[in-house]
């Protein structure tokens, strides 16, 4: 048989031969450093045996699908670490994930004094070199052979495979998991691993269904790439919003009010605020919106109506009980059905179209516990909400305006280049989950396509994404535990029109049906605050600042001063403060630098004299002495043109 390499060259056996031991006869080094083969595209065990002419690559752990295999090896480890340490937890399931990997239990939460324990036994497993060998069962063996170990989530996992499927285990030492693989072959090639933390999980994601204890952790094949991730790992908890933001006093929470209701502190309200005028202005002022105001809930009929009710009620907070309430309401989760009542109540003609409705809409959506994070995943949020009836011929362009508006939005915000695009396709093989017929949604898909391909955007598709009334295009970004949320949606609409009995009188005087554009601007204000503290690390540009200025007396003497210029800049809309408590400047000075401000302004008998002010800044440091209108001429062009300068590091 003949086997190409990597690097094109051909080597050939006359027998079939195992992956280690063509790697073997490669290079003694390469056979010790190998993780795994990718063969013909498909990565495979290191002990599956070639038997006809293909290509291979020997994968180490350099190759990202290598360094998989070294993780997923160390999820075993881990696993039987926890078995000899707590007999009887119950294992689950143990994937690599893109930064690591985890593993879920039927125990008892693991504390950090835990987590340390587990990772010693890990070391004497790792150091016992155990041979990993892989077998196979027959589905009735194989479900006994589980049963005998007590191990009920595997036996679930047993019979739900399809009856044709190869059960293979991996045996290592004694402890034996139901694994497709692939693996290292020994547990002595872990170098380099870390536990970092624990959390609750549901069993296969279901919150109805057994609650977990899921213990993340990473691994390297070097002790250097290890430490260069956990030093990673540090400033990601700094960053993180759901510390940051507290720490920065722009939001809070409180058991007694309830999870996934957080309060946005003043801070975080005048950022907020911020945002939504910016956004607000734009839409009202250029892109053409009118503006509505809707109510918070509406009787369950409109719900159903739309297909909400149906599709969406498990998301939804209903007031009142359908079999014993004679009237059901229930907070809105969305604001489309509405505003297509604000359509409805004027008839229309094509000359009217497009109307673009916009609302900034505070919205209810009854998420799961273990899904509240913060800002990022809420009960109650406020988002840049809009609705554009569309003639059918105005459908495309009024489309790609609004993904030209979604992209302005991010560039101004400074995140355009850390986001995903996705069209998020229906399902054809989930038929009840969405409305309408397939030739509807095989066309405004690729309608869809069509414009990301002539924009030159990249974008992934994602089959069962999309809304059940229509496909969509996702913006998403990750946060800084890599997890990925969508930020803004615009979603092609071509079937709630007909729910709802929304028409236009075209030029022959006939009713037809208008398209509908589903968007947000912005999407929620909460997580998009949520993802510029992440982005920035609160050191936010100075139009979003709560806090743009603050004046730093040097002593009491300069205190009329200071307030002389306080008010010049409040009278050009900068948000300025001054510093007036009897401490020295250079404490007055370092607070403002914890703080994050941007600027600071220091005053003293110079410039109270000269009608100047000292400039410090988060940008350059020292900027030097100015006059008073020069900064103010200077931060108001800043904050006019939302302009994101660049930091110098400071001393």
């Amino acid at each position: 048989m003949k086997i190409t390499l990597k690097d094109g060259s051909v080597k050939e056996y006359a027998q079939a031969t195992s992956i280690i031991d063509i790697a073997r006869d490669l290079s003694e080094g390469l056979a010790r450093a190998a993780c795994a083969g990718e063969v013909d595209g498909e990565v495979k065990d290191l002990r599956t045996v070639l038997d006809g002419d293909c290509s291979l690559n020997i994968l180490t752990a350099n190759d990202p699908a290598g360094l998989r295999v070294v993780r997923h090896t160390a999820s075993h480890v881990m696993a039987e670490a926890v078995k000899r340490l707590f007999p009887n937890a119950k294992v689950t399931i143990g994937p690599a994930i893109d930064e690591g990997f985890y593993y879920d239990f039927d125990a008892e939460p693991f504390s950090r004094e835990d987590l340390d324990r587990i990772e010693a036994e890990m070391k004497k497993i790792i150091k016992e070199g155990h041979e990993l060998k892989r077998f196979t069962l027959p589905r009735a063996e194989a479900i006994k052979f589980m049963e005998e170990r007590e191990e009920p989530y595997k036996v679930e996992l047993i019979r739900d495979l399809p009856e044709d499927a190869e059960i293979s285990f991996y045996d290592q030492g004694g402890f034996v998991d139901l694994c497709a693989g692939p693996h290292l072959m020994s547990t002595r090639n872990i170098k380099a691993y870390k536990l970092t933390s624990s959390s609750m999980a549901y069993w296969r994601g279901d919150s109805s269904r057994a609650q977990l204890q899921r213990i993340y952790g990473t691994a390297f094949q070097k002790k250097e790439e290890l430490e260069a991730y956990l030093a990673h790992l540090e400033d990601i908890k700094k960053r993180d919003h759901n510390k940051l933001g507290r720490e920065m006093q722009l939001f809070t929470t409180v058991d007694v009010i309830g999870q996934g209701l957080p309060l946005i502190l003043p801070k975080g309200t005048k950022m907020i605020m911020k945002m939504q005028r910016w956004i607000e202005d734009l839409e009202d002022k250029e892109w053409g919106y009118v503006r509505t105001k809707t109510p918070l809930m509406a009787k369950s009929d409109l719900y159903k109506m739309s297909g909400h009710w149906d599709h969406y009620k498990d998301g939804m907070f209903v007031l009142g009980d359908e079999e014993k309430d004679k009237e059901v309401l229930a907070l809105r989760p969305m604001t489309c059905p509405f505003q297509y009542f604000c359509y409805k109540n004027t008839q229309h003609s094509y000359r009217d179209l497009p109307i673009r409705y916009g609302e900034t809409s505070t919205l209810f959506r009854n998420e799961d516990s273990g899904e509240m994070h913060g800002l990022t995943r809420v009960r109650q949020f406020t988002i840049s909400e809009g609705h554009l009836i569309v003639r059918p011929d105005q459908m495309v362009q009024e489309f790609k305006d609004c993904l030209a508006h979604a992209k302005y939005c991010l560039s101004v915000l400074g995140v355009e280049e850390d986001v995903t695009y996705h069209l998020s396709r229906w399902d054809p093989n989930n038929r009840e989950k969405y409305i309408g017929e397939p030739e509807v949604w095989e066309e405004t898909e690729g309608h869809i396509r069509q414009m990301l391909l002539e924009l030159g955007i990249p974008f992934t598709e994602d089959v069962g994404e999309a809304a059940f009334y229509g496909p969509k295009v996702d913006i998403n970004a990750k946060n800084v535990y890599g997890k990925e949320d969508t930020m803004i949606t615009i979603q092609w609409d071509a079937l709630l029109a007909e729910q709802f009995d929304m028409y236009y009188v075209d030029q022959n005087g006939d009713k037809v049906r208008p398209y509908i554009i589903h968007r947000t601007s912005m999407g929620c204000y909460e997580r998009t605050l949520a993802w510029l503290i992440e982005k920035y690390a609160g050191k936010f540009p100075t139009w979003l600042c709560p806090e743009q200025v603050r004046i730093l007396p040097i002593s009491e003497k300069y205190e009329a001063y200071a307030e002389e210029v306080r008010k010049e800049l409040a009278k050009n809309d900068v948000d300025v403060t001054v510093d007036n408590r009897s401490e020295k400047i250079g404490f007055k000075i370092r607070e403002a630098r914890l703080d994050k401000l941007p600027y600071m302004l220091v005053v003293g008998q110079q410039e109270a004299e000269d009608k100047t002010v000292s400039v410090r800044s988060r940008f350059a440091g020292d900027e030097g002495v100015k006059p008073v209108q020069d900064f103010i001429d200077q931060i108001c062009e800043e904050i006019r043109t939302k302009a994101i300068r660049k930091e110098t590091p400071q001393e």
